[in-house]
């Protein structure tokens, strides 16, 4: 089996090399690309892991996550040379018109997850294998590198993963010794990796990754030996560049040129022909005795297997035929959630209902749908998510600890399987760095949908952030858990969906629209305290679409807010008009560009009303100057929190904050009758 492994490893490098050659940039991370070679090699030609490469979105096969997204250049070879697209792909990589770029992502035919951002792939991994537990029982694998450990969402998936004793999944440690600053040694070392591993009850193996032998055999005892309960760590000690000739390979990312490309791969080439050889004089020696000529056969047969075509007259074993491409495109996945509407509650018109006790009402009826999934991060009392999933499955309300990155990971990956993922912390406890990075696999598999790739309809994902505590809700906790920067922040990244909720019922409504399927990334903000239900129990929810909660025909004002500030927004409309004015009340949970053109366009005073530093006029300004010509800023009041300029709000109760930022119904109703009277 190493022999054959050996004259693959020869393939999987030059096709590396052709990328490089043909790149738009002739580059390549060519350092830890060359260093994984082994450990990716074993594992896809091994007999290892078993996946479905006509149907890489079908359930139940074993999945792999790059997380070094560094060695996309090994990922991509292999790929090509299993069968999941043709040889074109490997040529202009990194270009504009490229499937190809520098990290790996669901562009590329067969991948699942976007890599780059180092220390996110082995959550993902992890939580694939949480569902490999619970479903159709498969084992997950990942390589990671030794570079990444140094980043700290590992350590919360170390913790969590030996925590839920995920025995199958497998991460293959490149354990390289370098960086990119410095490819010769790790900014700082290790002094005792497999302990610190095994502290976290992970089951170990170390060996020597620069030999198929040790490496095949450690993925081995992970697939057939005896499983107890710990996931598998396997650490790869090689070097960086390991397998190539020149020490010019040893490097992070190259510009290689010509002659040297020219140099690597006639080595490259001779070692594969030496390894050819070698391969073939042991099958003589195998057929040469009677008791080993089943070996001999299976050999053949695996070797078939592993895509080569075999002459034995002249002793050559070829790669398969560049251009045979396996790849199917995925059946369209209907992702509605299937549920009894009659067993939904059902909320009345005046009273008050926590955000979190609506959550966990709905969740109850929605999670006997398998397809719910919910991950907290220690603050499940604020969210409902686990009291609502988990009366009706524990297995699917799960809870990391104070682990908000480890939750995001653990989302995606239920949300990239199929399933309906709700994940849920305070506002400002959302990792914005792991949010990037979900959202650009969810642009790349929309990209691929909509140019009829390997994706179908239903294959984006599903991943809704509840964000508790919105606004000015967190009161005395402090700066440093406000919900005022939040939506403002998020408002600039792309295919994240901010909705504002106020009412029990709009969220009741809300939640029903999620569980249509298909709606992508929602950052959902919802209030903490109680609040009173001003919407009928037929209330319709629609995205980008604002809502009169008091309405009057020839009104002397309006009063444009969300969240928190509608209930202050409608307290200060009846007080104006026991004053004689009419004022109406616009609930914005999303942004309705129609209404805020016609709104400035009526001519009548608009105040923008909100508890954060300006996420509504945000989107008033970006609104009106892409459609109007001329705009009356006197007829645009915002009220917010940015008062003296953007900052975070300290401690303090909510009704002295509101006051504090003329958010409350008197401060609002003062401000609208001191402008409309032109004080």
């Amino acid at each position: 089996m190493a022999l054959l492994l050996a004259i693959k490893d020869s393939d999987i490098r030059l096709l590396s090399l052709y990328q490089c050659r043909h790149a738009v940039d002739n580059a390549i991370h060519i350092g830890g690309a060359f260093s994984a070679t082994i450990p990716m090699v074993s594992l896809f030609y091994g007999g290892i892991i078993d996946v479905n490469v006509e149907q890489p979105a079908a359930t139940g096969q074993d999945m792999f996550v790059l997380s070094k997204g560094h060695a996309v250049a090994t990922l991509a070879s292999i790929y090509h040379d299993l069968g999941y697209f043709g040889h074109e792909i490997l040529e202009n990589s990194r270009s504009l018109s490229s499937l190809l770029n520098g990290h790996p992502g669901p562009l590329l035919p067969g991948v699942h997850v976007a890599t780059g951002p180092m220390g996110q792939g082995m959550g993902v991994a992890q939580g694939f294998a949480i569902a490999g537990q619970r479903t159709r029982g498969f084992d997950v694998y990942a390589v990671t590198g030794d570079g990444e450990l140094q980043e700290g969402p590992i350590w919360e998936t170390v913790m969590y993963a030996g925590f839920k004793k995920l025995d199958n999944l497998c991460v293959m440690v490149d354990h390289n010794g370098g960086q990119l600053d410095n490819v010769n040694s790790l900014h700082f070392p290790y002094h005792n990796l497999a302990a610190s591993f095994e502290s976290f009850g992970w089951r170990v193996l170390e060996v020597d990754a620069t030999q198929y032998e040790t490496m095949h055999h450690a993925l081995l005892e992970f697939k057939y030996g005896e499983r107890d309960g710990r996931p598998t760590v396997i650490i790869c000690r090689s070097t960086k560049g390991h397998g190539g000739f020149s020490d010019f390979m040893n490097n992070h990312k190259v510009n290689i040129a010509g002659d040297l490309l020219d140099q690597e791969e006639a080595l490259q080439q001779a070692g594969r022909e030496r390894r050819e050889a070698a391969f073939f004089q042991f099958l003589d020696r195998l057929n040469a005795e009677k008791n080993t000529r089943e070996i001999a056969d299976a050999l053949l047969r695996h070797a078939r297997e592993m895509g080569f075509e075999l002459n034995l007259n002249t002793k050559s074993a070829t790669r398969r035929a560049d251009g045979t491409v396996r790849t199917q495109k995925a059946p369209v996945r209907d992702k509605r959630i299937q549920y009894e509407s009659n067993a939904l509650p059902k909320l009345e018109k005046g009273k008050q209902y926590g955000a979190n006790k609506v959550i966990e009402s709905v969740m109850k009826v929605l999670a006997r749908d398998e397809r719910i999934v919910s991950i907290d991060s220690d603050l499940a009392s604020t969210s409902g998510l686990q009291a609502g999933v988990g009366y009706v499955d524990k297995t699917r309300a799960l809870n990391v600890g104070v682990a908000e990155a480890n939750m995001m990971l653990i989302g995606e990956a239920f949300a990239v399987l199929g399933a309906n993922a709700w994940i849920s912390t305070f506002c400002p406890f959302f990792d914005w760095k792991v949010l990037r990075r979900i959202a650009v696999g969810h642009q790349e598999r929309l990209e691929v949908i909509a140019a009829n790739g390997w994706l179908s309809e239903g294959h984006g994902i599903d991943l809704t952030l509840v964000a508790t505590a919105a606004d000015l809700e967190t009161q005395s906790n402090g700066a440093t858990h406000m919900g005022n920067d939040d939506a403002l922040m998020l408002a600039e990244a792309a295919y994240v969906q901010i909705i504002n909720v106020s009412c029990p019922q709009q969220l009741f409504s809300i939640i029903r629209w999620i569980a249509e399927g298909n709606r992508g990334i929602i950052y959902l903000r919802v209030l903490r305290a109680p609040s009173e239900v001003i919407y009928p129990v037929d209330f319709q929810f629609e995205p980008g679409k604002s809502y009169a909660v008091r309405n009057f025909a020839s009104p002397d004002a309006c009063i444009v807010s969300s969240g928190r500030g509608v209930y202050e927004a409608l307290a200060a409309s009846e007080m104006l008009e026991k004053a004689g004015r009419h004022v109406n009340v616009i609930d914005m949970p999303s942004t309705d560009s129609a209404a805020i053109v016609a709104l400035h366009r009526s001519g009548t005073p608009v105040f923008i009303a909100e508890q954060n530093n300006g996420y509504l006029w945000a989107q008033f300004r970006k609104v009106l100057f892409e459609t109007e010509t001329e705009i009356d800023t006197r007829l645009l009041v915002p009220v917010n929190t940015a008062k003296g300029g953007l900052h975070y709000i300290h401690s303090g109760t909510y009704a002295e904050l509101a006051a504090h930022y003329g958010l409350d119904a008197a401060g609002l109703a003062d401000t609208i009758l001191k402008t409309i009277n032109g004080n």
